[in-house]
């Protein structure tokens, strides 16, 4: 049986850390997360950032995670700790599943996405 975009995002997100703004907040806060990106440059350009993040769009993230790639960014370190976001939390969850695929074991994402982050409160570079 075929699969939703919605079925794939579910079953990603319960094999994943999800992390609510406040955690996310606080890693960051405490310099020990690095704040991954993935939406698309549009995206980032009409509805700001979160400062500090490293802008990696969705459809790079296997060759900017691969080292043996020449688009290898170093930001994608399986040693430290990574956080991801998009828009709403959807392919956050699915690229935090494709990281793990690759051998990174201490990533995480941000549930609900820059729409929660901003919703909390929490400040944006627009």
């Amino acid at each position: 049986m075929a699969k939703s975009a919605t079925d794939l995002v579910k079953e990603a997100k319960q094999n994943i850390e999800n992390l609510t703004p406040q955690q996310v907040h606080e890693e960051l806060k405490n310099g020990k997360a690095t704040l991954i990106d993935i939406r698309e440059s549009e995206e980032l350009s009409q509805n700001g950032k979160i400062d500090g993040s490293v802008h990696a769009p969705r459809g790079m993230i296997e060759f900017y995670a691969d080292e043996t790639q020449p688009y290898h960014k170093p930001e994608f370190d399986k040693n430290k700790r990574l956080i991801l976001h998009c828009a709403g939390g959807g392919r956050s969850a699915l690229a935090t599943t494709t990281l793990q695929q690759m051998g990174y074991n201490n990533v995480a994402h941000l549930d609900g996405g820059y729409k929660a982050w901003k919703e909390s409160g929490f400040p944006v570079k627009e």
